[in-house]
């Protein structure tokens, strides 16, 4: 089970994790948290009903992993072989403008659910502990972990997984590295959670 999630009978994943493997998952959750930003609480006296309808952003973030986690829905209307630019970019901003707020929550949620269940580990003998999530909790982690991949594949400029394998030939001395470290091992758990979600 060590570095590798597996599935639990009756549903759910479980994961064995030492004491720094739970710092750093819980460092990058509020780093993506931080990054996505605040939840849009209603002001006081404000009539909630109102906030649930409110309007999001038509723009893109200008922040490039942003802009990775929030993309254009239909397509990048900046791309030089993009058909009817100015009818793209409008059918995003008005899509946009009504989606995005309720994703950012999703994405939110995701990392908070990440945050309070390595919270509530309680460490064994090794100084590690056994991470047991639901099939609901293993939802929430698979999103995390896709979002904080897409981050740090968009920080890194990675373009696609074929250039991963370049990744890994990084010299030691590279600042890069300990990015590059936490995106491969960030991937190898996305896909077991997969593969127990899948069995």
């Amino acid at each position: 089970m060590a570095g590798h999630f597996e599935a639990l009978p009756g549903g759910g994943a479980a994961v064995a994790l030492d004491e720094v493997e739970i710092s750093i998952l819980r460092s990058l959750a509020v780093q993506l948290l931080e990054l996505i930003g605040p939840g849009d609480e209603p002001a006081k006296g404000e009539d909630p009903l109102a906030a649930l309808f409110s309007e999001g952003p038509s723009e893109p973030p200008s922040d490039p992993a942003l802009a990775r986690l929030f993309p254009d829905a239909y397509g990048d209307p900046e791309a030089e072989d993009a058909p009817n630019a100015d009818e793209l970019r409008e059918f995003s901003s008005e899509f946009r403008r009504y989606t995005e707020i309720d994703l950012r929550a999703r994405k939110r949620d995701d990392a908070l659910a990440v945050v309070r269940s390595l919270d509530a580990l309680t460490a064994t003998g090794e100084g590690g502990a056994v991470l047991k999530l639901t099939a609901d909790d293993s939802m929430h982690w698979l999103g995390a972990l896709n979002d904080l991949r897409l981050t740090i594949g968009t920080r890194l400029e990675v373009a696609d997984e074929d250039e991963s394998g370049d990744l890994y030939r990084l010299p030691d001395s590279d600042p890069r590295k300990p990015m590059v470290m936490a995106y491969l091992w960030l991937g190898a758990l996305q896909e077991t959670l997969v593969e127990t979600l899948m069995s």
